[in-house]
């Protein structure tokens, strides 16, 4: 039982139960395997009845970390054990778009293979294309926009992945997407 000082800031509730150190550690370490990549501990957790959505203090799920990380193996058995691809964080971003900042090719596929929206965005309207654009992911932008992501799609500021793209100095993804639009 922790003392008052070190208490929750939020008492317990029926739908926040209060949680033991003993078990806050434990989902401490299932994150870390997914940041680490560690598909075969995951498959074995998963299978055990882990749950593929779970999330964090942050909302990260564990397919946010693993395709944030770069851990293909480790994404495609979440996937296989039906994590949600469009399961947001507390700041709205995504697996996509996480992989398309990262430059993950390989997780960009898996992750619209297995039905993440290819025009989702974060709460400020930025897409994976503005994302990739941005950061010159060239192959990821070149994949999103034959998967149907809009080149003339703008986030709140009103800005396309074009302009991001050129604003940030990307030296090739702003050609491919004045070609698409």
């Amino acid at each position: 039982m922790q003392n008052e000082s070190s208490g929750p800031s939020n008492p317990p509730s029926p739908e926040r139960p209060e949680l033991d150190d003993e078990l806050l550690k434990y989902a401490e370490e299932v994150f870390e395997l997914a940041r680490e990549g560690d598909a075969v501990t995951l498959e074995g957790l998963l299978a055990k009845g882990l749950p593929a959505n779970l999330r964090n203090h942050k909302g990260d799920s564990l397919l946010m970390l693993a395709s944030y990380y770069g851990h293909l193996d480790a994404v495609k058995v979440l996937l296989a054990h039906k994590a949600d691809p469009q399961v947001s964080n507390d700041r709205g971003q995504t697996p996509l778009a996480g992989a398309a900042f990262k430059g993950d090719l390989g997780i960009v596929q898996a992750l619209i293979e297995h039905g993440a929206d290819v025009e989702g965005a974060s709460p400020d309207g930025r897409t994976a294309l503005m994302m990739a654009a941005m950061f010159n992911r060239v192959e990821i932008v070149k994949y999103l926009l034959a998967h149907g992501a809009a080149a003339d799609a703008k986030d709140a500021a009103g800005t396309t992945a074009h302009d991001a793209a050129l604003k940030m100095g990307a030296p090739d993804t702003p050609g491919l997407l004045v070609k698409a639009q």
